[in-house]
């Protein structure tokens, strides 16, 4: 799938987004942002760029086999962007920044908090020059309290906030112990928050006049996402713990061994599992008291599983699904990630896509997964290489002549 000129125009055409950030939180809202539409431009540290860029292998490379500078990681999370190097350490780069972002309606960043103040480059200072500016900060532990001035990564937020403490097998099982989830899916979700974020700022300026500041730490979005696991602290009395992959408060909801490898069993209430008793020809399951409602499997939920373990080897996992299906009972394999891209559904959704490099050709990327009827999501740019449009972007924004762009880039400034 490559970008159609003839798509319709994105939901944000109309909004220019200044990303200092970089890693993932940052530049995934940068992003989506893009996605939907707005103009995003990537700043970067000149013969540097985003510390991604070097995280590999695996590496872009040419049709000659030779390598763009670009690593997969990277390539997750800047498409839609055009990339200028800036060195905003020194005077003249803080005075270019301080230009765009003037003409800019959103701004993100993820440096350490006050981080920016050093080059009049902080809310304070930008939102005086352009009050309308929406400033979205992105740090570990937010901008108060006595972890802020911390660096944040995802795996020890994931540790911090909670998620490995249910995550993994239980103490004393094969592999028992804390698990970090395997992408790093606090930085994700910071990023999705901080795109919706932006969204509602934008809003709220079409009626107040005025930008705002975003302070959004991982501790916080992580402490958010612990969704269920939290209420079921607050309300039950005692911290959640590891469950491997069975669900705290659903039985059967977990992996089952086939006759060939492993299947899900997704069984959300009383109805599918009754169903799934009379497909697996164990009806009598379903009337039994221990078993007949959720509560009671949750409650005998040691003497059902096993029951369950030794039923589910009796087929294999394709068979399973097949029957489970046709029954509307929940279900479905545990697909490695070559398996995810060879799926009849995520291949009829699109979700691999193909956009032109300028230097490799077409590369495969990961599709979006919104769906806009009216203002649908567009893949205009492949992930730029490291300061591929400073020259463009410096010249059609701030209407510099190419020999002040050229003696800049001579002072490395650029």
């Amino acid at each position: 799938m490559n970008f159609s000129a003839t798509m319709p125009p994105g939901a944000l055409k109309h909004v220019q987004v200044l990303d200092l950030s970089r890693v993932l939180a940052g530049p995934w809202a940068g992003q989506t942002l893009g996605d939907l539409g707005a103009e995003v431009i990537k700043v970067e540290r000149p013969g540097v760029g985003d510390d991604t860029r070097a995280w590999g292998p695996p590496f872009l490379t040419d049709p000659q086999g030779q390598p763009t500078g670009e690593s997969a990681y990277y390539l997750c999370a800047n498409r839609n962007k055009r990339s200028i190097t800036i060195d905003f350490t020194r005077p003249e780069g803080q005075a270019l920044v301080r230009a765009l972002a003037v003409k800019s309606d959103v701004l993100i960043e993820n440096f350490k908090t006050g981080g920016l103040a050093a080059y009049g480059l902080d809310y304070e200072s930008l939102s005086a020059l352009n009050p309308r500016l929406v400033y979205c900060s992105i740090t570990g532990f937010g901008q108060t309290g006595p972890y802020a001035h911390r660096a944040g990564y995802d795996f020890l937020i994931q540790g911090m906030g909670g998620l490995m403490s249910i995550t993994g097998q239980p103490n004393g099982a094969p592999g028992g112990g804390p698990v970090k989830v395997g992408v790093a899916l606090t930085d994700i979700l910071t990023g999705l928050y901080a795109a919706t974020a932006i969204l509602a700022a934008l809003q709220a300026r079409e009626h107040t006049g005025r930008g705002q500041h975003i302070d959004l730490a991982l501790l916080d979005v992580q402490v958010a996402c612990l969704a269920n696991q939290s209420m079921n602290y607050f309300y039950g009395g005692q911290s959640p713990s590891r469950m491997g992959n069975a669900h705290p408060n659903m039985v059967p909801y977990q992996d089952f061994p086939t006759a060939d490898g492993y299947m899900i069993l997704a069984i959300g209430n009383d109805g599918q599992f009754a169903r799934f008793c009379g497909v697996a020809g164990r009806p009598e399951w379903a009337s039994d008291a221990r078993f007949a409602t959720n509560a009671a499997r949750l409650a005998n939920r040691d003497h059902l599983i096993p029951m369950l373990r030794e039923l589910t080897l009796q087929r294999s996992t394709g068979e399973w699904i097949d029957l489970l299906e046709q029954h509307a009972v929940p279900c479905g394999p545990i697909n490695r990630v070559a398996d995810v891209f060879a799926d009849k559904q995520v291949r009829a959704r699109g979700m691999q896509i193909s956009m032109e490099h300028p230097s490799a050709g077409d590369i495969p990327l990961v599709a979006s997964p919104m769906r806009l009827s009216e203002t649908p999501v567009q893949y205009r740019a492949a992930p730029p290489q490291l300061g591929q449009h400073t020259f463009e972007v410096l010249q059609a924004k701030l209407d510099l002549s190419h020999q002040t762009i050229e003696e800049l880039a001579q002072q490395g400034v650029l």
